[in-house]
């Protein structure tokens, strides 16, 4: 019986990474500031870029309701470079949302099934 259920938990953690070796750009860490009524973002991102034919190419700052506030466009693979840190700045939010959700991007497989939650520091 443990052994199934170990079985089925070493599964389970396969398949997870298969999925993310299948593409899925994942946002691993985020952190906000704000200044001057305008909010910074420095995002941390995970995607096995493997160069111009597949790599994590943006990624964006919701609100709660789906609109997005801003989108970092990444201009290059980072295939040698992983995780990654980028920032974006000058993003407007609305004085009632306290927390943004982010989500990376890839020019094949598009948007990852992960959203990162960001409370912001107000």
């Amino acid at each position: 019986m443990v052994r199934s259920i170990l079985g089925g938990l070493l599964l389970g953690a396969m398949l997870a990474g298969a999925a993310m070796a299948a593409g899925d750009a994942e946002v691993v860490d985020a952190r906000a500031t704000e200044s001057g009524g305008t909010w910074s973002f420095q995002v941390t991102v995970r995607h096995p870029d493997t160069g111009w034919d597949h790599y994590a190419d943006k990624w964006d700052v919701m609100a709660p309701d789906g609109t997005i506030l801003g989108t970092r466009v990444l201009l290059h693979p980072h295939e040698n470079e992983q995780p990654f840190t980028r920032s974006l700045s000058g993003v407007e939010i609305p004085d009632d949302v306290t927390e943004v959700l982010i989500r990376a991007h890839d020019n094949v497989d598009g948007y990852g099934q992960q959203v990162f939650r960001l409370e912001l520091p107000r």
